[in-house]
């Protein structure tokens, strides 16, 4: 069956519905509830799983359903396993020790992933900062670095790496974009360095006083959880898990059939909330189960609505004009607002059938296009609040702080800001092949430090008058 354009309207009902409903007065309050949420979740998803089971049979949900259980699974055994980590202390909130901060947190994506990392970095960076008046830049540029940009360079960085891994991508490979990883978190960093600059040039007196004097050595509590994040990541790495390309295809066996590696990551969640510091989790960290059921709640909708939109696209694929720059675009606006790790892997399989440009292949996949489609999912998952599951969490953790958060459509607009021109010069920089598209890309990251150069001077020439 081949489904037509009005097939993704669900989908783009859902995403409307999470951009406009916090925003209108009349639903707003009722919004804020998991179960109104859930509810708008499933009134749209479940009709939808129907159509496709009885349209194009049983397979499409089964497979949507197992990827949403996979992907929860992760998100909320990271999300259990860091809430018991308390990073102690209070240092002084400026510019330089936040952006100290935020490298480190792009550096730990790769390696504890982005939801891993985000989570343990986004209750101390608060704390930290909760005696400055202007903290939202730095929660946006949280989500940037550390829930998104920063897990590039392994499979376990970012969830789609993890899907090219399972699909034949030697463990290794993604070190070769190593390059591009360094360009973007580094403009990044000289971005949000400038920009806090400015911010906390204009901070109340009071408030630079309060954090000045409040000042605490760092230290870890809770450390005993760090054993669990080891076996997290292990399972993700090594331990298999349902199967369901092997059961759709009729030849299963009963190991297929058995999540080991979520049995494990839900195992380890269970340890750590049973065993763990109570303080550290309790207290310090104030946890409690609000991000992860708004993510749970959101995303079931959104895995379910896109069968039909994910079906669609691959249907029109054979039209799109596609070649290293287009893959990045295509996949990298897809994956932010599609969720990355099933637009990589739509992307992923679509490449292998194009012509081949040249080059050495990956896993059956023309290298220079999943370098354009690896950067395209992580990278651009970013751009909204849906691109990427940490996301959301990083928003509700900051808005539990009284950290008034943009809107989804309020986001969108800073990401493009910030995060938009930094892309455009990468893809200028290392994808385009002329010269002329290289040229421009360095007259834009020219223009971007210039900007950082005057955001820097104009807070000085403030701090001055201020003295």
């Amino acid at each position: 069956m081949q489904l037509q354009w009005w097939s993704i309207l669900p989908f783009v009902v859902m995403l409307a519905s999470i951009a406009v409903l916090p925003l209108v007065p009349a639903t707003s309050h009722w919004w804020e509830k998991n179960s109104s949420q859930l509810t708008v979740a499933l009134v749209l998803g479940l009709p939808v799983a129907v159509w496709m089971w009885f349209a194009l049979g049983w397979e499409p949900v089964f497979g949507a359903v197992v990827e949403y259980v996979q992907f929860i699974s992760l998100l909320l055994a990271l999300f259990v396993v860091s809430g018991g980590i308390f990073l102690k202390g209070d240092i002084q909130a400026t510019p330089r020790n936040n952006t100290i901060f935020l490298a480190i947190g792009a550096l730990l994506a790769s390696f504890v992933g982005t939801t891993g990392a985000a989570m343990l970095l986004i209750r101390p960076l608060l704390n930290t900062n909760r005696e400055r008046e202007y903290r939202v830049h730095t929660v946006l540029f949280t989500i940037f670095m550390v829930a998104n940009c920063g897990g590039l360079l392994t499979p376990l960085g970012d969830p789609p790496l993890f899907l090219g891994f399972l699909r034949g991508v030697p463990f290794t490979w993604t070190f070769s974009l190593a390059v591009e990883w360094l360009f973007v978190n580094a403009m990044l960093l000289a971005s949000y360095f400038a920009l806090d600059t400015w911010y906390y040039s204009q901070e109340p007196a009071a408030d630079i006083l309060a954090d000045k004097t409040e000042i605490e050595p760092l230290g870890l509590r809770g450390a005993s959880n760090l054993i669990w994040f080891v076996v997290i990541i292990a399972a993700v790495a090594f331990a298999p898990s349902i199967d369901a390309e092997a059961i759709e295809e009729g030849h299963a066996t009963l190991m297929n059939w058995i999540p080991v590696r979520e049995i494990i990551m839900l195992a380890a969640a269970g340890a750590s909330f049973k065993l763990g510091d109570k303080r550290a989790r309790f207290e310090d960290n104030q946890f409690e189960w609000g991000p992860i059921a708004e993510v749970a709640a959101l995303f079931i909708g959104i895995f379910l609505t896109m069968i039909p939109a994910l079906r669609y696209l691959d249907e029109i694929a054979g039209s799109l004009p596609l070649n290293e720059i287009t893959f990045f675009v295509f996949t990298g606006g897809l994956s932010s607002m599609l969720d990355n790790a099933p637009t990589y892997a739509t992307f992923f399989e679509m490449a292998g059938q194009v012509a081949h440009p040249g080059g050495a292949t990956v896993a059956g996949v023309p290298e220079l296009y999943l370098r354009s489609i690896s950067l395209g999912a992580v990278l651009c998952g970013a751009l909204t609040y849906i691109g990427n599951g940490p996301n959301f969490m990083v928003k509700s953790v900051a808005e539990a702080r009284d950290v008034e958060m943009p809107s989804f459509g309020g986001y969108i607009v800073r990401a493009y800001m910030y995060l938009g021109p930094i892309l455009v010069a990468m893809v200028l920089l290392f994808l385009a092949n002329s010269l002329w598209a290289k040229l421009i890309g360095v007259v834009l990251v020219l223009l971007l430090l210039a900007n950082n150069v005057r955001l820097l001077r104009s807070s000085r020439r403030l701090a001055l008058a201020d003295a």
